[in-house]
């Protein structure tokens, strides 16, 4: 068959979840047999999020052929299981770069270069993925960030309502609206859905099905005023109530008919409706996992999507250890050698996250120094990694002002030192070491043991590295530098062998874990503190 395209924009407000609804489609198709991908496009003028404080964007994702991506790739993988690449991430500053790029090479021929047509065919180029040619995809879901009407948006809702008559049958959209409850009336109010569709209508584009966000059950009643106002059939209006677990969104969504709804839209019989049995068996494993395990998260921001790929990939790792993950972020800015105890009292376990710069590294290497000497399983990533390092260089070598060049470039002992690679880059943007790259795991150690294989391939986000002057003292003193890129001896896992659970990965293992498929480091983590 042709392949399908399904648009989902949102309204009303930002953050309703339409990551989340874009991945649980892809996994209900995926359930029905069906290839699939998801992409996300951004209106934000930056070329991709690399350079975004995670307080304005939570986390970077970063894809496998090292592409810094929006958080929302990460649920899109974590669903479904696919591996997007750069292609899947697409950004306004990405569009208007190529197609001022082109016009500089003079591939338009002296034309004026405008929005319409020449920055809505790129889009549409992008969206249609037409340089994936080859990949045989029977649907394409893409995700338009930010809210209808913002003017940022206009250019990729042309290019949408363009498709739309382009592809015929071959295009759905699914328009993600807020229903707020007013307390003090009672009520549920549909007016802004109403408007958000008219905004939408305007654009030239009807909506194929509705997704309502509740935090309150719609009655029948409700639903059709939704329908009869917005033009959509009562059995496309679909609700999204507040769930206790992102998880089961996919089930809530087959049960009210959402992907029957697609493929009626599409014009593909229905058939019967899949099991999902290992999706329910999740679920069920969910529901029993009660028994808390306390974890403590030592990292400087403050905000639960900074580190979202880590809290899934713990949360994951608990529900499949049969323990009920309970997460404390510990600003690492506020730990000193006097609290540190209080801090991480009645933690079973500690992760050193990722991150940059100079704020709140010594709470960490404090923290770290804790869990080290009253062997408290620690799990060290990236950024957390190189402070496990610089810990023990300065509290067991002996090197007092032990660090890395990026904080302190006049160290004496760089135990950290910034990459041969990337000495000569000044520009911020996409320049580090990026993507899947191989990793050697040292016979007889922890690691080779957790991942039952001696090569593995993860995801690095990283200009800085392990100094292998020191490797010698290091491994003489108990570190033991266990994981080593083949090709540049590059030291990615280190691991204390005579503690419980003590282990660094310059990587980030948090990008590879699904739900069917929870990352190995971290389900042996838990394992170990459960």
């Amino acid at each position: 068959m042709n392949t399908k395209y399904i648009f989902v924009t949102g309204g009303v407000v930002s953050s309703l979840g339409k990551g989340i609804i874009s991945a649980s489609i892809g996994k209900l198709l995926q359930a029905r047999g069906y290839k699939v991908t998801i992409q996300k496009f951004d209106p934000y003028i930056n070329i991709d999020p690399g350079t975004l404080n995670p307080y304005e964007h939570g986390e970077c994702y970063v894809t496998v052929d090292g592409m810094e991506t929006d958080l929302d790739l990460g649920h899109y993988e974590r669903f479904t299981g696919i591996h997007t690449t750069r292609n899947n991430s697409i950004t306004t500053g990405r569009i208007y770069k190529t197609v001022i790029d082109r016009e500089r090479h003079g591939d338009y021929l002296g034309k004026t270069i405008q929005v319409v047509p020449h920055i809505t065919d790129e889009i549409k180029r992008r969206m249609l993925r037409e340089e994936e040619k080859g990949e045989n995809l029977d649907f394409v879901i893409t995700e338009v960030g930010g809210t209808i009407g913002d003017i940022e948006s206009a250019p990729f809702m042309e290019a949408i309502r363009q498709l739309r008559w382009q592809l015929g049958r071959d295009a759905v959209c699914v328009h993600l609206t807020y229903v707020p409850y007013l307390k003090a009336a009672e009520e549920l109010k549909t007016k802004p859905t109403q408007h958000s569709v008219k905004e939408l209508q305007g654009m030239g584009i009807q909506p194929d099905i509705l997704v309502l966000r509740t935090e309150r059950h719609l009655d029948d009643a409700v639903r059709m005023k939704v329908a009869s106002f917005c033009n959509v059939d009562l059995e496309c209006v679909v609700q999204s109530e507040d769930m206790p677990s992102i998880y089961q969104v996919p089930v809530s969504m087959q049960r009210q008919g959402l992907d029957a709804a697609i493929m009626r839209k599409i014009g593909i019989p229905v058939g019967e409706t899949p099991s999902m049995k290992s999706w329910h068996d999740f679920l069920d494993k969910q529901s029993n996992a009660t028994r808390e395990v306390h974890i403590g998260l030592v990292g400087k921001y403050d905000l639960q999507d900074a580190y979202k790929s880590i809290r899934e990939s713990l949360n994951l790792a608990g529900i499949y250890n049969e323990v009920k993950v309970k997460l404390h972020f510990i600003n690492s800015e506020d730990i000193t050698s006097d609290n540190v105890a209080e801090k991480l009292q009645g933690m079973a376990g500690a992760v050193i996250c990722p991150g940059f710069g100079l704020r709140g590294i010594e709470g960490k290497i404090t923290a770290i120094q804790y869990t080290r000497t009253n062997d408290i399983p620690t799990f060290g990533i990236c950024l957390g990694m190189q402070m496990m390092v610089i810990e023990f260089a300065r509290n067991v070598l002996g090197f007092a002002d032990a660090h890395s060049t990026e904080m302190n470039p006049d160290t004496q002992h760089p135990v950290i030192d910034l990459m041969e690679e990337q000495k000569n880059i000044t520009g911020m943007g996409g320049t580090m070491r990026l993507g899947a790259y191989d990793c050697a795991l040292q016979e007889g150690s922890k690691a080779r043991c957790i991942y039952g294989k001696p090569l593995i391939q993860e995801r690095h986000r990283h200009r800085y590295e392990f100094n292998n002057q020191y490797l010698e003292e290091f491994e003489d003193n108990g570190m033991h530098c266990v994981g080593r890129n083949p090709d540049n001896n590059l030291v990615e896992v280190v691991e204390l062998s005579d503690k419980k659970w003590f282990i660094g990965t310059q990587f980030h293992p948090e990008y590879a874990s699904t739900v069917l498929h929870p990352h190995p480091l971290f389900m042996d983590f838990i394992k170990a503190v459960k």
